[in-house]
């Protein structure tokens, strides 16, 4: 799945987290890069990576939307994105404030 720090959660499939079981809890709205208002469902799930566990919020994306991981799930896992590699790492400490 492509990482996107641009937003703010993950964008998945509505066939994925329904084949996972993932529930909508509620709809939010989303402002699109071309400054459309759209309107998704979204749900709670949790997240691995390199054997540890979060929590995250993930969109139920319609089939002209993108996939994505967003940076609430980074977050979560305590990862980042390494500006010169562009690759995935362990963040070497979290915010306090």
């Amino acid at each position: 799945m492509l990482v996107d720090t641009g937003a703010t959660y993950s964008w998945v499939s509505r066939r994925t987290l329904e084949k996972l079981g993932v529930e909508p809890a509620r709809r939010a709205r989303f402002k699109t890069m071309g400054g459309e208002i759209v309107e998704r469902e979204v749900g709670h799930v949790l997240v691995e990576y390199d054997n540890e566990e979060a929590p995250t919020t993930a969109v139920f994306a319609e089939d002209m939307d993108g996939n994505v991981f967003g940076l609430h799930g980074l977050e979560s896992l305590g990862l980042e994105v390494d500006p010169t590699t562009h690759q995935v790492r362990k963040s070497q400490a979290l915010l306090a404030l």
